[in-house]
């Protein structure tokens, strides 16, 4: 996997430390790890543990900036073939968005803190998925930001057991030195430094001599905080008492010296980072009931939970941390073997890396095939090499009413998205439910406007079809007609190739079910039809618009006498029931008194029943391709039509097609129809009678 990080700067804190900790891993699994940031210290750590830096200035909060920076990061995702681009704050998360739109790459999100509830924050819910740190962030992104809960995935930050050690004791065994209480933080208001500074006479009271560590860097645009609460500590008069220590680089050596680690952060935490790597170390915690800290901390089992803003509450605790010793060791080895079991940096590394493949192979994937009958057939064939590509996506439909029985048993389908009709309000609200699912590409086997207008404003971000018509633009992965003649299933398959599936296997294949068999059982019972009888079919027409396909009725009539009595065989013409009354004027004027099937059965029965006959005689039209999903074998008549274009690929079948000079010509009328009156009944009866004695494939 080829993936990006996006965040702001490479300087300092958690967030920072998490992508280099992921672009270690992502290297070591041998995957290729890029970050985009405005730059910062951490930047040489990047690149010297082979991970590749883009330097752009994706922190500022400028419209301008930001449309100016997304084709930018759209090259970079391009050029590096990436697959999976992962934001991590709200600006890059805007650039990311609209990048992702211009490639083939996914969006994720991580959301590392509580946002402002407007519009500017929305796009941390908008990645495949939404990575939160915590149950309080996914709760406060679905209550907030109405982001469905499946895009919503839980991985806790980790901690890297192997930087911070386990200092090999909870509490010291005796108290040589001063007591040591810290707390670790960017200096800002909300982090409650001054709860803490105000909580310290009381254990001083209690205790005596300690020693108070603040540890953090100021917080931008926070720098008069630190003096504010300097003036707080000459207030209190602890100056001997509490250090300033400022950015420290050695975390678990800061830690390693403190009796109790305190967090008095005084709003909803996402998480509370410190907290585990304590944990990791041995040491007492002592932090403050708010947001996702709860999540890591039990309270009198793990630690101690008091209110935020109450130095009383929060004094007491520190003084039952230092004062009850083996409390303090239990509560302290508790955390310690809850951070081995849920929040080491290994579990949060393989758990994001599974993310990023569940985003890959789980894909949602949105085929339009709205009609007809015999082209629904003929997509089987694509609709398996999809599944095979992406076993584990899920993959819609998009059918018309009429045709959705076809598809009804389709094992290679989790669901159909039936058009009952092309009333717009039932198109619009049928686009409104399809975006809601949020597909990730869209394939159109159907190719008309109707088609990429609802690919286009269901908001699928990869559409694939080919660009054949006026609309075609809305396909942003589409491809050129450049292979004229290409048989149906062929042409699927070379629209298949631009998704990286190499499709060969051209089998058709229908889903007829138990109950279709004993329904057209029955049907044949009906008509006096013995089980062991020799079944001919017969499908004499084509679609209304097509009178030039048809042979003609007494050639028909003839054919079913020749048949019937030269094979003892039961005569059987399918058929619509807008066919049924051209299928009487057949039967009327032939002598074996034929069964009429037209409009007797659904989809499904026709196809059982077509796959009960021995031979069955069609036009260029669906039972054909139906006779190629069942097996049965059959004899093709072309006219007017290529079928090179039209013919299914299959083995036991006979084609009758005179080389004409005029044919194919595709005409709806005709006035000699020489194509089809030269074809004569006894060459469709060897035909028939070859198919019957086992030869097939055959080509007149």
């Amino acid at each position: 996997m080829n993936i990006l990080q996006i965040l702001p700067a490479l300087e300092s804190g958690g967030v920072e430390r998490g992508t280099l900790e992921l672009t270690r891993y992502l290297i070591a699994q041998g995957h290729k790890a890029v970050v985009i940031s405005c730059g910062g210290r951490m930047t040489e750590d990047l690149t010297r543990m082979g991970g590749k830096h883009y330097c752009l200035d994706v922190h500022r909060k400028s419209l301008f900036s930001i449309l100016k920076l997304v084709p930018k990061v759209a090259r970079i995702i391009n050029e590096e073939k990436i697959d999976i681009v992962h934001a991590r704050s709200r600006v890059p998360a805007w650039i990311a968005f609209f990048a992702t739109r211009m490639s083939l790459a996914v969006l994720i999100t991580t959301c590392h803190g509580y946002y402002g509830s407007h519009f500017f924050s929305r796009v941390m819910g908008w990645g495949k998925r939404v990575i939160v740190i915590s149950h309080a962030i996914g709760r406060h992104m679905i209550d907030d930001f109405k982001v469905p809960q499946d895009k919503i995935r839980l991985v806790y930050r980790g901690v890297d057991t192997e930087k911070f050690t386990f200092r090999n004791f909870f509490v010291r065994s005796e108290q040589k030195d001063k007591s040591k209480i810290g707390i670790i933080g960017r200096l800002s208001p909300i982090k409650g430094h001054a709860d803490f500074l105000n909580a310290l006479p009381q254990v001083i009271g209690k205790i005596g001599d300690i020693e108070a560590q603040v540890i953090g860097e100021v917080s931008p645009g926070k720098e008069k905080y630190l003096e504010e609460l300097k003036k707080l500590v000459s207030r209190l008069n602890l100056e001997q008492r509490v250090k300033f220590l400022g950015n420290v680089k050695d975390v678990p050596g800061a830690l390693k010296g403190l009796d109790v680690l305190v967090m008095a952060t005084t709003v909803p935490e996402a998480f509370g980072r410190v907290i585990v790597e304590a944990g990791a170390v041995g040491v007492p915690v002592v932090a403050t009931r708010v947001g996702g800290v709860v999540e890591i901390i039990k309270d009198a089992h793990d630690g101690i939970l008091v209110e935020p803003h109450n130095s009383y509450e929060l004094a007491q605790a520190i003084i039952k941390m230092l004062c009850e010793r083996q409390f303090a060791a239990f509560c302290a080895e508790n955390l310690l073997n809850k951070v081995k079991n849920s929040f080491t940096l290994d579990k949060m590394l393989i758990q994001t890396e599974s993310i990023y493949k569940e985003v890959l192979t789980k894909k949602k994937i949105l085929i339009f095939k709205l009609s007809a009958l015999g082209d629904v057939i003929l997509i089987s064939a694509a609709l398996r090499a999809v599944r095979q590509k992406f076993p584990e996506a899920e993959i819609g439909c998009v059918i018309a009413d009429a045709f959705k029985d076809i598809l009804m048993g389709c094992p290679y389908i989790d669901n159909l998205v039936v058009i009952k009709n092309k009333n717009i309000l039932h198109i619009f609200k049928k686009i409104l439910s399809l975006r809601r699912r949020e597909y990730d590409l869209s394939i159109d086997f159907q190719n008309n406007n109707l088609s990429h207008i609802m690919a286009a404003f269901t908001a699928v971000p990869k559409r694939y079809g080919y660009r054949n018509n006026k609309l075609g633009c809305l396909l942003n992965c589409g491809i050129k007609e450049t292979k004229p003649g290409l048989s149906p299933v062929e042409h699927q398959f070379r629209l298949l190739q631009s998704l990286g599936i190499e499709a060969a296997d051209e089998k058709l294949e229908l889903w007829i079910t138990e109950r279709h068999q004993d329904n057209v059982a029955d049907f044949l019972r009906e008509h006096w039809v013995s089980e062991n009888q020799l079944l001919v079919g017969i499908n004499p027409c084509a679609s209304t618009k097509w009178k030039t396909k048809l042979w003609t009725k007494e050639n028909y009539a003839r054919l079913a006498d020749r048949m019937a009595t030269a094979l003892n065989a039961r005569i059987l013409f399918t058929g619509m029931t807008k066919d049924a009354r051209y299928i009487n004027d057949i039967i009327k004027i032939s002598n074996c008194k034929p069964v009429n099937a037209a409009g007797k059965t659904s989809l499904m029965e026709l196809a059982a029943l077509i796959g009960k006959f021995r031979v069955f005689l069609t036009t260029d039209s669906a039972p054909m391709h139906i006779c190629a999903a069942v097996g049965t074998p059959f004899v093709a008549l072309f006219g007017p039509t290529d079928p090179k274009r039209h013919l299914p690929k299959t083995e036991k079948f006979v084609l009758i097609n005179k080389a004409l000079t005029c044919s194919p010509c595709y005409r709806k009328l005709c006035f000699n129809h020489k194509c089809l009156k030269s074809i004569s009944v006894e060459e469709v009866f060897k035909a028939m009678l070859e198919l019957i004695d086992g030869n097939g494939g055959i080509k007149k």
